[in-house]
Order: C-alpha cells, then structure tokens, then sequence
C-alpha cells in the first residue's frame, strides 16, 4: 500500500503541477499538494534525489528506490498531499458533472485549459444553469 501512494503521489504531482495556474482553485490544491509533499519530503529528497533532473519520473524512481528509508513525516506528507489530490479532483469532477450541460451548450468552440472554460461560464452567467453555478461556488471557482 505504501509503494502505491508513493507511485500515486508523485505521479499526479508531477503531471499535474505543470499543468494547471495557481491562480484557479485546482491548480491552487495542485500546488498545495505539491508543497506538503515537498516540505514534508525535504530531507529524503536533498538526501537521497538531490541530483536527479526532474521530468520523466526520475523523482519518483529515486524516491522509490529509497522507499524503505523514508521517514514518517516523509510518508505522511505522501499520504497527505495524496488525500489533497483526491479532494481537489472530486471537486473538479463534481463541478466538471454540474456544469457539463451548461459547457456543451455555451462553451463547445472553447479550448479547455489556462481558465478559459470558467471564463466562458462567467460570460454566459445569465444563462448558466443553478446547479452549475451553485457548484463552482461550492468547489470556489465562482
């Protein structure tokens, strides 16, 4: 189980923190979760990956390489930034739910990324449908 958040973890941050701004509530729990795992992992990291390039997942091989050598609060900080993750893909998924009728209907010709779906909502908010607009006031990307 621990091999599997570690693998988890360190997979989705580094596909994920790339691709999304701070400034929108995803890449913000994105970045959360990246900071927890990288303070929390500090001293594995300069210790034992201080000289890996990252990319490519050469961070997560090293890391599970010395999987037996982690320390609690590394792994804490794993399973931490793993349960960040998940909270912030359910709000993204339960938004993404919510507003899929109002994002066909509005929002079709619209290239996703960098916002600018949520930006197409708020021009459309007149006609955004109460579920959507109710659910991206609950995940905070009102």
């Amino acid at each position: 189980m621990k091999r599997l958040a570690i693998i988890l973890v360190l997979l989705l941050l580094s596909m994920a923190a790339s691709a999304f701004a701070a400034e929108d509530p995803f890449g913000s729990a994105v970045k959360g979760a990246l900071d927890t795992f990288t303070e929390g992992c500090k001293k594995e990291l300069t210790t034992f990956c201080k000289g890996v390039v990252p990319g490519e997942s050469r961070v997560l091989a090293c890391l599970y390489a010395h999987q037996d050598k982690l320390s609690p609060r590394c792994e804490y900080a794993l399973y931490d930034s793993a349960a960040q993750l998940d909270r912030a893909v359910n709000a993204f998924t339960y938004a993404a739910s919510e507003c899929q009728d109002d994002l066909e209907s509005y929002c079709a010709e619209i290239e996703p990324g960098g916002g600018r779906l949520r930006e197409c909502l708020k021009k459309n908010e007149a006609k955004v449908s109460d579920r959507c607009k109710t659910a991206l006031k609950d995940v905070g990307a009102e």
